[in-house]
Parts: C-alpha cells; structure tokens; sequence
C-alpha cells in the first residue's frame, strides 16, 4: 500500500493545476518564439486552432479572435511560420499547448505574404482583367483627386494639372493614406464620387515609403470598390518601383502622383497645336474640293447643250419623233396581222355552223324542251315537235315513228 508520507496522493485536478503553474512560473515559456509548420487547421467561433510541427515533434497552437485581428496574412496548412507566445496547460484536455499572440511567416514578412495572398485571390477572381479596364477622359471637366492635403502628392497634381489643362478643375477629398482607418477613408472616398458623379476621373495615390507606409493601398474592401467605380479611377501610390493591390484593380497605373496628372489631363499647348493641324487640313482638303468643284463647273459651261439648250431639245424631239414613227409602224403592222388572223378564224367558225349545215337542205328536230331529238325513242306520238330549217321553224305533231 502507498503511503501518503512516503507519496503524496494528488487528483487529477491537483496535478494538472500544478503543472500548469509550473509552465506559468517559467518565464522562458511565457514569451517565446516557436518555428515550426502548420498543420490541422481548422477556425471555431472566430479562433483558429492548428498543430506546429517539425521533423521530430508536434505542439498544439491557438490563437483568439483579439490576436487574430492583428495578423496581417491568412495562415494556410502547411505554411512554415515563426509564432510568438506562451505555453500553458489547458485543464479540460490536459494538454499543454502554444498561446498565439503574433505570427510570421518564415523568411518573409506578414505584410508581404499577405499582399501576395490577396493579390493572388482578386486575379483568380477577374478583377485585374484587362476586359474590365475602363477608358479614361480625354478632356475632363473634373479631376477627383482622393489623398492627403498635406502631402507633396497633391501639390504635384495641382502642379501639372495647372500648367497642362488649367480648363479642368480639381476636386480633393481629403483622406489618411496611412495608418489605422486610412483604407476606410479612401474606399469612403471613391464611393462618394460615384455617389455624387462629381467628377470624370478619379485619382487615387500618395507619395512613396515602405510596405508598411503603403499598406492602406492594399486593403481588400478598398480595391473591391475601386473595381465597382463607375467611373475611371488611376492608381497613383508610392514611386515607379512600388506596386500596390490598388495599381492592379485600377483602370490605369501610374508611376507617381504627376504622372497619374499627366494621364488625367491633355497637355493644352499639344492640343492646340493638334488643333491647329486639323484646321489646315480641314483648309486644305475644302480647298482642294472647291477647285475640282471649278474645273467641273468650267466643263459643263463649256458644253453645247448650255450654250444653246434649244439644240439639245431639237435632237430629243428629231429622237422622239423617229421613235414614234417606228412604233406607229410595228403597231400597224401588228393590227394588220390579227385582223387577218381574225377573218381567217371567223371563217372557219362559219364553215363548222350548224346554220351552214343547214343552209344546204339539213334539219334539226328539237323536242318540247328545246333538246336535240337523236332517235326514235326521244319522242312519243302526239309530242309537238319543232323542226329547225334554214330559214325557219316548223311547228309538228309526231304521229308516228318507225325504226329502221
């Protein structure tokens, strides 16, 4: 039998406490940096639970809701990353596990393996097709520029847009391009516009700095409104060496904030000059037409029929009259052919009359209803007969008829 005094008997409960107050007491355990692979991923109630492995062991992972707002990337099976936090014992499983305050992943930054995920997703998704790209304005009344009125972006657009096309105006909405809310203000920004159809053409962007500076620019909710303007909008973010999620979705990408100016807006010295081109082609062609206009002016005049038109009504009348002495001819000659044609068939109808048949000494008997008596039998003794001749009828009385 065991002996409290040699062994002290504890629960499981007591046990379990103890070890958990052990991990608590090492401050070795309590900030510590573990690197290692995820696996069995899987999220509850807004908190991921995972499993961090290497080739020789495996610890159990979570991190809450509060810790998981402040990670930048989506952490994915398999993704090799470096987490920070405490290990502690959780009593209801009796496991110790790895409290997740902060994650990065292994050999790249959190910012930049979130920028590659989303830009990864909103490709798959169609939002960067060219299909999609709208034309910008080429003369715009209005210029929307959204960024910050305290930054040398916005002097260098006033900048351009005076001294290239001071005709268009500039409208700005003031917004935070960094920090905490900015991507807020700027998606806030391109709805108004839309909202209030302000403007021709939006102009989006700041000045350059780090990936951290530029973050605002790589807000989801912020490209997906940029995608639904309908009115064109120009990503102007950072220097020509820095691309952001908005340089992707927008209708144009410019490389700073003057150039976004410089593709907003002609330059009005070109179009004038173009202008100007157009104007002595315009001359030149009008001028070519009214002298080929001349020349066929002169060749008409120059025609008999418009110095004397009374010649030309002789021919047509010489013409008119020849012409309808021929048809007169051909239409006699035609009259002439069906008269005769026509005598001809009223003799032979003549010929085949029943009249002519009778003229040389036939007769015709009819019975009492007018019908043509064949024989003997179409007619009985006492009927009234009536006999066609030649020149008369003869009303008769049958009182007899014999066969033969």
């Amino acid at each position: 039998m065991i002996s409290e005094r040699e062994c002290p008997i504890l629960t499981v409960s007591q046990i379990t406490q103890y070890i958990k107050a052990m991990f608590s007491s090492d401050v070795l355990v309590q900030s510590i940096s573990v690197r290692g692979e995820i696996s069995n991923l899987v999220e509850r109630g807004g908190h991921m639970y995972m499993t961090l492995k290497d080739e020789g062991a495996v610890i159990k992972a979570v991190i809450f809701r509060s810790s998981l707002a402040r990670i930048k990337f989506r952490p994915e099976n398999a993704m090799k990353v470096v987490a920070h936090g405490r290990i502690n014992v959780y009593e209801q499983s009796g496991q110790y596990q790895l409290y997740i305050d902060m994650l990065e992943p292994e050999g790249i930054g959190a910012l930049a393996q979130a920028y590659e995920q989303l830009k990864k997703k909103l490709e798959a998704e169609g939002l960067f097709d060219i299909k999609y790209k709208k034309k910008l304005p080429q003369i715009p009344s209005t210029v929307g520029v959204i960024t910050s009125p305290a930054g040398a972006a916005v002097r260098d657009i006033i900048n351009i847009m005076t001294r290239r096309f001071p005709l268009s105006k500039m409208l700005l909405y003031p917004s935070l391009v960094q920090g905490d809310g900015a991507s807020r203000q700027l998606a806030e920004a391109v709805r108004y516009f839309n909202r209030t159809r302000s403007v021709d053409v939006i102009i989006i962007g700041r000045g350059g700095g780090s990936i951290e500076d530029l973050w605002a620019f790589n807000d989801e909710s912020l490209a997906r409104e940029i995608f639904a303007s309908e009115i064109p909008v120009i990503s102007a973010v950072g220097h020509e060496s820095d691309f952001t999620i908005c340089d992707f979705v927008a209708d144009m990408r410019a490389p700073t904030p003057s150039a976004a100016a410089e593709l907003a807006v002609p330059d009005s010295a070109e179009l004038e000059s173009r202008i100007l081109s157009f104007e002595s082609r315009m001359k030149s062609t009008l001028a070519g037409r009214l002298t080929r206009a001349r020349k066929e002016l002169d060749s008409l005049r120059s025609r008999r029929v418009m110095r004397t038109p009374s010649a030309l009504l002789d021919d047509k009348n010489m013409r008119l009259a020849a012409v309808t002495e021929k048809l007169e001819s051909a239409y006699g000659k035609i009259i002439s052919d069906k008269k005769a044609e026509f005598s001809k068939k009223i003799s032979q109808l003549e010929a085949l009359s029943p009249l002519a048949v009778l003229s040389r000494g036939y007769a015709v008997a009819l019975d009492e209803k007018d019908s043509l008596v064949r024989s003997v039998s179409d007619v009985k003794e006492g009927e009234k007969i009536t006999i066609r001749v030649s020149d008369g009828r003869i009303i008769a009385e049958v009182c007899g008829a014999v066969n033969e």
